[in-house]
């Protein structure tokens, strides 16, 4: 078996969608990225690629390559588990934490772990997903943008 970790972190934008693990969140705003700016997605997908040491999710869809302005990042995460299931991997489970103080996580855990698990090829019972709040403390807590954390165990198809 093999463990992936992944971080991503991106500041809020007003003129975008607010967009987590594929959930969209109306009312709140958006996060500046090159695609879609969906933190958690680019988590998960630097999590699966680092278990199966395939680099990160820059490495395979670069910023400045036109080709990615604006993706989809639940598309993003599919290719990635392509190439992740290319190299004999399976997801065994995956577990993401999401430090914001908007939006609120827990109301939509159960939709973002659906569409995770769906990318993924796995049930939503191998998908966790949790919201903490920063305590008003730090970037996170003013507000200023989202943070994720994602761990990721592989195991061998064969």
């Amino acid at each position: 078996m093999r463990i992936g970790f992944g971080y991503d972190s991106h500041r809020f934008d007003q003129d975008r969608p607010c967009i987590l693990g594929g959930v969209r969140f109306p009312g709140v705003p958006g996060l500046r990225g090159f695609s879609d700016g969906d933190a958690v997605a680019h988590a998960v997908i630097d999590a699966i690629l680092g278990a199966a040491a395939l680099g990160d999710v820059g490495r395979h869809f670069p910023p400045g390559d036109e080709r990615w302005r604006g993706a989809d990042s639940m598309d993003l995460l599919r290719r990635a588990m392509a190439l992740v299931e290319s190299e004999g991997f399976e997801v065994g489970n995956v577990d993401v934490t999401v430090i914001c103080e908007i939006p609120r996580i827990g109301p939509a855990a159960d939709a973002i772990r659906e569409s995770l698990s769906g990318a993924l090829n796995v049930e939503s019972s191998a998908v966790s997903v949790k919201g903490k709040s920063n305590e008003q403390m730090g970037w996170e807590g003013r507000r200023e943008g989202v943070a994720v954390h994602a761990v990721a165990l592989l195991r061998p198809t064969v």
